[in-house]
């Protein structure tokens, strides 16, 4: 045996799959589904879920009404419930607002204290107008952003008090 210490560096990601498969008829109401219409849909939140009855070609089906969690288009699918659907991995995180930059580009603050530089401001009007106010007017924010299939958006925002 050797005494040797082997270190590995490493270059991708664990491999794990930005999907996981779920029985359709066992999606509820809150859930997350991947719709591929034209293109695939990333994250979709279900908010309606209706089961039909076996029919003469012997599978229930599951229609699901969704809206698409990063630009609100709403979205049908019909599923036998008993086949597969994609159901992504979403991720919500709180991060505290640092700066705003002049090209629409925000700078995070991690819980490791390291800096995230890579989101944009979010296209809600309303939301992007709390954020621009809140910080214009000096306020401690923090964001939530939600990441789903390698995309990631502010989605809301919280008060925690004027900066000291």
């Amino acid at each position: 045996m050797s005494d040797e210490e082997h270190h590995f560096e490493s270059k991708a990601d664990a491999g794990a799959s930005k999907t996981y498969p779920q029985q359709a008829g066992t999606i509820r109401k809150n859930g997350y589904i991947v719709i591929k219409v034209v293109r695939l849909v990333p994250a979709i939140e279900v908010v309606e879920v209706s089961t039909s009855k076996t029919g003469k070609h012997g599978h229930a089906k599951c229609h699901f009404v969704a809206i698409d969690i990063f630009n609100g288009k709403k979205l049908e699918d019909i599923v036998p419930s008993s086949h597969n659907c994609d159901v992504p991995h979403v991720n919500r995180t709180d991060y505290q607002l640092i700066d705003i930059s002049e090209d629409g580009f925000v700078s995070l603050l991690t819980e490791n204290g390291n800096t995230k530089d890579d989101l944009r401001l979010p296209t809600d009007d309303s939301l992007l107008s709390q954020i621009k106010d809140g910080f214009g007017e000096g306020k401690d924010l923090v964001v939530t952003v939600m990441s789903s299939m390698g995309e990631e958006q502010i989605c809301a925002l919280k008060d925690i008090g004027p900066k000291n």
